[in-house]
């Protein structure tokens, strides 16, 4: 009798056992979409360019160059990829990441723990900054700096003075991201190269979350006239006109995307 009351529990517990294993973790993370896009059009990009950096403002691109003894800031004519207006970097900096601020344009270099302002009517070097560690990508909202590092924190930096002021780590599906390269402010998001990578992520720059992703593999130019091609990286917005647009490093070619979702 005993044994007959104890299966009975058993087979009464069960269901419930199985009904609780069955329910849902709430804590997973969810699922990040991956965005739809299209090419809208493409323009000439200098092929002898090793985009780091690369933003929209009224009507021209801005862009950053790297390698030692080739890093510039650049200003571009979007329609046919002529440069309008440069000065060269120092040989011994390789030049990364770029954003507007204010007045001014903010650049940063690779290994050297060193950032430069310029002027950005005349691209005079009107100040420098320090920061531990690499300097990688660069953009704003308005009010900060975003900056990334290789690893995967986005520091966060006072658009006047530069200073730090507060960092996030980006984590997708909650496993940490590392080798976020170029940044652009798009909304309230953050859009990031994934460096080695056809990728571009979308990040809440609040908590870190990487809230969509870019696979840009339909995308890779033939080099021009033989020469190499290196990887995807550069991203600008044109807020006004609406317009997304990417490149890479060494890239002949620069598109204009329209994403899934971005608008």
């Amino acid at each position: 009798m005993i044994a007959r009351f104890a299966s009975i529990a058993l087979i009464l517990i069960a269901p419930v056992l199985c009904a609780c294993r069955a329910q849902p973790d709430a804590t997973s993370p969810a699922v990040v979409p991956s965005l739809d896009y299209s090419i809208v059009r493409t323009y000439p990009h200098d092929p002898e360019a090793f985009t780091q950096g690369l933003l929209f403002h009224d009507g021209v691109l801005y862009e950053s160059t790297g390698r030692n003894g080739f890093s510039s800031l650049r200003k571009v004519r979007l329609e046919t990829g002529e440069v309008l207006q440069k000065v060269d970097v120092p040989d011994a900096y390789f030049a990364e990441g770029l954003a507007m601020a204010g007045s001014r344009l903010v650049q940063l270099t690779w290994q050297a723990q060193m950032g430069f302002v310029y002027d950005l009517t005349t691209f005079a070097k009107v100040g420098t900054f320090d920061y531990p560690g690499e300097g990688w990508g660069l953009t704003t909202d308005g009010a900060r700096l975003i900056m990334s590092d290789g690893t995967p924190s986005l520091r966060f930096r006072e658009g006047q003075s530069l200073k730090e002021t507060g960092r996030v780590t980006v984590r997708d599906s909650g496993l940490p991201v590392k080798d976020l390269n170029e940044l652009e402010m798009i909304g309230d998001a953050v859009f990031a190269n994934i460096w080695m990578t056809p990728r571009i992520v979308r990040i809440d720059p609040k908590t870190g979350a990487v809230t969509g992703h870019v696979d840009l593999d339909r995308i890779m130019p033939s080099p021009a006239s033989g020469k190499p091609i290196d990887v995807l990286n550069g991203i600008a917005w044109d807020g006004q006109g609406k317009r997304l647009f990417v490149t890479g490093k060494l890239w002949p070619t620069l598109y204009e995307l329209k994403v899934e979702g971005v608008n």
